[in-house]
This record gives structure tokens, C-alpha cells and sequence, in this order.
């Protein structure tokens, strides 16, 4: 590497950011990378397997042989212009950095003695060694390991998180999908208002808005006056706002559920248009996310015949130690992971003044309509005409929930439920999932909507619970 005056910049980056984003190659604009041996390593040991840190060790695999290939020793020495497979992957930054490689051993004095058998140590006392040599360069280590960036600090490496993979700053700041009008809105926009209904009855107005105005389509503005100005953005366009007045599912009940909040109100409206193609509901535990999914689900599969099955799904990812290897078919192999799931199926296929009998047929029916499906065997597959329940979407990355949402054929409505402060999935954060990643993605689309539940409707227990424990 060249010695230069100014302060140049060289990341060196760990196996795990490889592993989690095979791209990270490519995400540090014109500054220069580094890999050392042990990354290589540790990438090749991780290749096999079926998992997505085995796919995403392959793919780094793959980028680094196109970057190297028909390189001479002395090229890979210099440096490789990572432009080299510019014509092999589109939508690459017009800037890049060179990659290099640890060719040579890189010796440094160590503050504090680590020991050398440990491929996170090695990785750092690489970095050590080209801070020495390269006094000029402002040396960094990327890696997700929260651990190693604390070892390195102390031994007076500098290190970094991965940050590229972030989709927005704070997870306070991702989209939520509703606005709580100000108490003076309709009164203010009365006059200019223009409203009318269709032949179904529901009632639309037409409103001109400024162009710092910031709705997204199918977002929900609520009121909370005397008014009950409450309305979902259908169309933006050429400075005029198409609103639809939400129904009122507080009175009118979704196979027996209605609404307790408003909140709730709002997911049952977005659930039940089979306009919208995407729904994306994100709340902690008791807002009712399961429940009024399936709720609407069975409405529209079973009563409008809209879908001709629901299948749910899952990432199965346990809290505790794994119970091990679960006999029986692909559903009953995953029907410890679907308690929740089940849970509410029980709540709405019992009602309290229904006979045994009326409980068993109902129970019969549903069987035959709903499907209980394993993740791993969905790349590949195409879903017709099917209403898609994917739970505990925020232990999914950003590739696997494309690889789920894109397995939606015609007439398929995909639902996917999360709760951000109950992330399992290692490396994975409240602003990297990949159920973040959809909603910031989604939001702006005319056939998806979101909304971020927030009041909790399962007991007293359960609410005093989720706030002080």
C-alpha cells in the first residue's frame, strides 16, 4: 500500500460483516479495504450449510474470486480496484476503493497480551500492524461483534459497528403509519373540503395540501376532536390528497373481533381491503397483532372467498436452549413454534355460547383452510390466490424477508407481524431487520401499509407488565 501525507482511510473488515452483508464490499465509497488471511478462513469454514450465513459466506466467496481473478501476485500486492467486476454488478457506486489482502505478516507491539490462538485476536493484531506501518492512514475495524470492538478499543485500534445496513438512524424515527391530526384540522379545512360517496357507500373527500405536507400513501390520519375526522390517504397527486373515511370496526365485528382501540380500528381497515397488498404490523406483545390478522384472514378466505388459504409462518428462533430434533410432518414440526398463532385460533374459533358440536365443525373447517408452513422450503415456491401470516418477522434480515415477500403470486396478500424490542437473531438490530428494512422500503407504495400498534389489549397483567418489568 502506498505511504501517503494525507490522512487516507483503510477498513479492515471482520468475517461477520462478510457473513451479514456480502455487499459490505462495496459500501465504503473510495476508501480502501482490507482482509485479512483469517477472514478467508473463517469465510470458508462457514460456506457449507443451508443457512443464510452459509449462502451469504458462498456469495462473499464468489465477489472476492471475481475481484482476484486473473490477477498477478504483484496486482493483488498493490492492491484491486474493486471496479474490476463494475460491468458485473449493477447499481455499484461510481467511487471505489482498492481490496487488499494480507500478503505478509504484519507484526505490532501489543499493549496488553492477547492470545494468539484466537482468530479475533489475530484480526486485531493484524489491524495494529498496519496502523505501525502506515502512520498516515486512519486504520479502522468493522465488525459486528460487539466484544471484539470493545478488545480493540483497548488495545488502541480503532473500531466501528457496520452502520451501511442501517435503514434508518433511530428506530423511534421509522415510519409508523398513522397521524393524529391537530383538534382544529377539520374545522380549519371544512370549507375546502370536497367530499362525496360511491355506489358501496363509502364516503371519500378531495383536499388540496401544501408541499411540505408528508402523508404516505394509505396512511392514517386520526382525530381525536368531537368530530371523528378519521381517514385513510388513498392517492397524492398533483397537490391533492384523495382521503376514504375509515369504517368503524369498533361497532362492526371481523368473524366475532372488534376493534378496542384506535389503533386496532386502523389495522382492521388495512387488513380487510384486498386492495392492499402488503400489511406490516409492528407492536409489543398484547396489541393485538395475531388476533386481528387471523381475524381477517378467516373472514375473507372463508366468508368473501378473496384467498383460498392462509398459511403461516414463522422464523424458528427459540428463547431458551432447543428442545432438538421434532418428529412428524413439515406442520407438525412447526406446530411448537406457532403457539401464539394458535392461541388466538383458539379464542375465535370458541366462542363462549357456541355447542361442542358448532366448536368441532368450525375447528374441521379451518384445519382443511389453514396451512402451517416451514421457511426453509419456501425459496422457490409461488403462493396463488393465498393469505400470508409471516410471525415474529423482526428476527428476519433484509434478504430473507425479500426472499418470503417475493414468493406472493397473483391474488396473494402477505402479513407480516413483529415486535422490535424482541429481536433474537444474532447481528440483527431494531434499525437492520429486515422487518425495518420493509416498512422504510414499502412505505411510500400504493398497495402496502403499515401501522405501529402501541396500546395493550390483552389483560391488566399483561400491559402493567410490558411497561415495568
Amino acid at each position: 500500500m502506498k505511504r501517503s501525507n494525507d490522512i487516507d482511510k483503510l477498513f479492515i473488515l471482520d468475517t461477520n460483516v462478510l457473513m451479514h452483508d456480502p455487499m459490505a464490499l462495496f459500501n465504503f465509497e473510495e476508501h480502501n479495504i482490507f482482509l485479512p488471511i483469517t477472514v478467508l478462513e473463517e469465510l470458508d469454514a462457514n460456506k457449507k450449510g443451508m443457512t443464510e450465513v452459509a449462502r451469504n459466506a458462498r456469495e462473499a466467496n464468489r465477489l472476492i474470486d471475481e475481484i482476484v481473478a486473473d490477477a498477478s501476485f504483484d496486482e493483488i500486492q498493490a492492491g484491486l480496484p474493486l471496479e474490476r467486476i463494475q460491468n458485473k454488478i449493477k447499481l455499484l457506486p461510481q467511487r471505489l476503493g482498492k481490496l487488499f489482502f494480507e500478503t505478509k505478516p504484519l507484526k505490532a507491539k501489543l499493549p496488553a497480551e492477547l492470545p494468539t490462538h484466537k482468530a479475533d485476536n489475530h484480526i486485531i493484531m493484524t489491524g495494529l500492524g498496519l496502523k505501525a506501518q502506515y502512520p498516515n492512514t486512519k486504520v479502522t475495524l468493522v465488525t459486528k461483534d460487539i466484544n471484539m470492538r470493545v478488545k480493540a478499543s483497548t488495545v488502541g485500534l480503532h473500531a466501528e459497528d457496520y452502520y451501511n445496513d442501517r435503514v434508518v438512524e433511530d428506530a423511534d424515527l421509522l415510519y409508523r403509519g398513522w397521524e393524529e391530526l391537530p383538534e382544529d384540522f377539520f374545522s380549519k379545512h371544512a370549507q375546502e373540503l370536497k367530499s362525496w360517496q360511491d355506489k358501496q357507500g363509502h364516503t371519500f373527500y378531495e383536499l388540496n395540501i401544501d408541499a411540505d405536507k408528508k402523508w404516505f400513501p394509505n396512511e392514517c390520519l386520526i382525530s381525536q376532536n368531537d368530530s371523528g375526522f378519521s381517514v385513510i390517504v388513498r392517492k397524492i397527486e398533483n397537490g391533492k390528497a384523495l382521503l376514504q373515511y375509515l369504517q368503524d370496526y369498533t361497532q362492526h365485528a371481523v368473524w366475532g373481533i372488534t376493534a378496542r382501540n384506535q389503533e386496532q380500528n386502523m389495522a382492521l381497515n388495512l387488513l380487510m381491503d384486498p386492495d392492499i397488498d402488503f400489511v406490516s404490523l409492528l407492536g409489543p406483545a398484547g396489541t393485538g397483532k395475531t388476533l386481528l390478522t387471523l381475524a381477517a384472514g378467516l373472514a375473507q378466505t372463508l366468508d368473501d372467498t378473496l384467498y383460498n388459504e392462509i398459511i403461516m409462518t414463522r422464523a424458528t428462533i427459540p428463547i431458551a436452549e432447543d428442545i432438538g430434533f421434532l418428529p412428524g410432518t413439515e406442520e407438525e414440526k412447526m406446530t411448537p413454534w406457532m403457539g401464539a398463532l394458535m392461541d388466538n385460533l383458539e379464542v375465535l374459533t370458541h366462542p363462549e355460547d357456541a355447542s361442542d358440536w358448532e366448536k368441532d365443525s368450525t375447528q374441521e373447517l379451518i384445519s382443511k383452510r389453514i396451512k402451517v408452513k416451514s421457511m426453509n422450503f419456501m425459496r422457490g415456491r409461488t403462493f396463488q390466490n393465498k393469505f400470508i401470516i409471516i410471525d415474529e418477522a423482526q428476527n428476519l434480515t433484509p434478504k430473507q424477508m425479500k426472499t418470503l415477500v417475493t414468493r406472493a403470486g397473483m391474488g396473494t396478500k402477505v402479513v407480516c407481524l413483529g415486535n422490535l424490542s424482541q429481536i433474537d437473531t444474532p447481528y440483527l438490530t431494531e434499525t437492520t431487520t429486515g422487518l425495518t428494512y420493509i416498512v422504510d422500503r414499502f412505505k411510500n407504495w400504493e398497495h402496502s401499509a403499515h401501522i405501529t400498534l402501541v396500546q395493550g389489549e390483552r389483560s391488566r397483567l399483561a400491559e402493567f407488565a410490558s411497561n415495568n418489568l
